[in-house]
């Protein structure tokens, strides 16, 4: 056999995982980066779960979807959502078969890792005034200091008044910051583990520094309330009922030279909330119903009424049957049952720096297209649902027969560490399921980085799933 013969038989039995920039024309290449600039819009105005519910509705809103509570019965071709207390969201475009036969489902979540103010947060030291906070999700807590930080949320008094709050993303807004030791007199935090080098209990928001003009104690204090008072209407016991966010005043923006990817905080899972959410847009009419879900709390292991542990969403469906005037007994279970389902979560990308704590054969890589994971747990796949070889081989021949970049890893070396998704949560429910989202470098930091190609590649994956599955 010559060379040639012998490379032909390669390219034809090798799994070809090749950079996707190289097969891209160049028209296809500006769909990609013009793709890409409605993703860095919608991330700037939408940095926590809250804003991503309200920029999501907008969108649903524009392309013709409509409250399910102002349907008072469903039919193919319909359009429907359901906002739950304004942090989750399910969407649907009703099918053309009964939904007994079951459901088209992709779920990604809002929320994402962030520092979040305690319920008493301010005090004063040494003429500072500082918010104490409690970080929510898996950070590195050393990678929260010193960097610019916003305060997004809700005050709620208990006249039922909401107030909304954002402050620190326009440029002529002060910012906050949490403040670290300078190096000339860190010899001893420098011999700490990486863990301890900052602690929880440390992470406090520097937040004024001018007392108030008065015969009183601690005045810095007084003269932030006062300002907040002047601001909001608000007193120091408001604070007790609201839901305030500190998030990098960083905004998203193309990076590279190339102009190849993206950087911004919360691309964990917000850049599969965009890409699943803007290819329901496109869905019209499926054979099967197509399901977007929008989930809370996953960084925190889905609990509470917002995360994919409540039976909210099994709500939702029960109400889709409701309007549908099908359902009866048992029938939900029927439903998941014959449903299958693409887990829109982020992968580990390989990054090169670090690339001791991956296996280079089952890592995904930047550029490569959508990432597949087929579990996901720790260890000996402790936590993981483990999709079955059916289902893969479905998702497989459905992305291949519609050109879709994608890649099958895991998240790094067996014994290293391990992580979860919603995934185990709807294949309890008897759902196939597996993970399928976008490989992102720096997961969980404050500037996180993916590849614009495998985000155009996972819109159009997910919208060729709806369309085919």
């Amino acid at each position: 056999m010559d060379k040639k013969e012998a490379e032909d038989l390669k390219k034809k039995l090798f799994n070809n995982r090749e950079n996707g920039w190289k097969s891209k024309s160049d028209e296809q290449k500006n769909e990609i980066l013009n793709y890409a600039k409605g993703y860095i819009d919608y991330m700037n105005y939408s940095k926590t779960e809250r804003e991503i519910i309200s920029s999501s509705k907008k969108i649903a809103d524009e392309h013709g979807f409509k409250d399910i509570s102002s349907y008072d019965n469903l039919k193919s071709g319909d359009k429907v959502y359901y906002i739950n207390r304004d942090k989750s969201m399910y969407l649907a475009v009703i099918g053309k078969q009964p939904m007994e036969n079951g459901l088209n489902i992709i779920g990604s979540h809002a929320d994402s890792p962030r520092l979040d103010l305690k319920p008493n947060p301010l005090y004063e030291d040494a003429e500072f005034a500082y918010f104490k906070t409690h970080y929510y999700g898996g950070i590195k807590k050393y990678q929260w200091t010193t960097i610019p930080l916003a305060i997004h949320g809700v005050i709620v008094k208990t006249n039922g008044e909401k107030i909304t709050v954002n402050i620190g993303e326009n440029i002529d807004d002060p910012i906050f910051t949490i403040t670290d030791l300078l190096p000339h007199l860190a010899q001893d935090q420098m011999k700490k583990k990486a863990a301890d080098v900052i602690e929880g209990e440390d992470l406090n928001l520097l937040i004024g520094s001018i007392p108030f003009d008065g015969d009183v104690s601690e005045k810095v204090k007084l003269n932030i309330l006062n300002i907040l008072n002047e601001r909001y209407g608000i007193t120091e016991v408001d604070l007790l009922s609201s839901e305030l966010e500190l998030v990098p005043a960083m905004p998203c923006r193309s990076m590279g030279f190339d102009n190849s990817m993206v950087a911004g905080y919360g691309q964990d899972d917000k850049i599969c909330v965009y890409s699943s959410l803007t290819a329901l847009m496109n869905v019209e009419n499926p054979e099967k119903t197509a399901i977007c879900i929008i989930a809370d709390k996953e960084e925190i292991g889905s609990m509470g009424n917002t995360g994919m542990e409540s039976h909210v969403f099994d709500t939702f469906i029960s109400e889709l049957l409701n309007k549908m005037e099908v359902n009866r007994p048992n029938l939900l279970d029927k439903v998941f049952c014959n449903s299958k389902m693409l887990s829109a979560d982020v992968d580990a990308g390989l990054d090169p720096i670090y690339a001791s704590v991956s296996e280079r054969n089952n890592s995904a890589h930047l550029g490569r297209g959508i990432g597949l994971n087929k579990y996901t747990g720790a260890r000996g796949k402790s936590g993981a649902s483990d999709a079955n070889a059916e289902f893969v081989a479905e998702v497989r021949k459905i992305f291949e027969e519609n050109n879709i970049r994608y890649q099958i890893s895991e998240l790094g070396k067996v014994d290293v560490g391990g992580g979860g998704t919603i995934a185990y949560i709807l294949a309890n429910k008897g759902i196939d399921v597996i993970d399928c989202g976008v490989p992102v470098l720096s997961m969980h930091s404050p500037y996180e980085v993916t590849s614009k190609l495998d985000l155009y590649e996972a819109h159009r994956g997910y919208e060729a799933f709806w369309k085919n599955a």
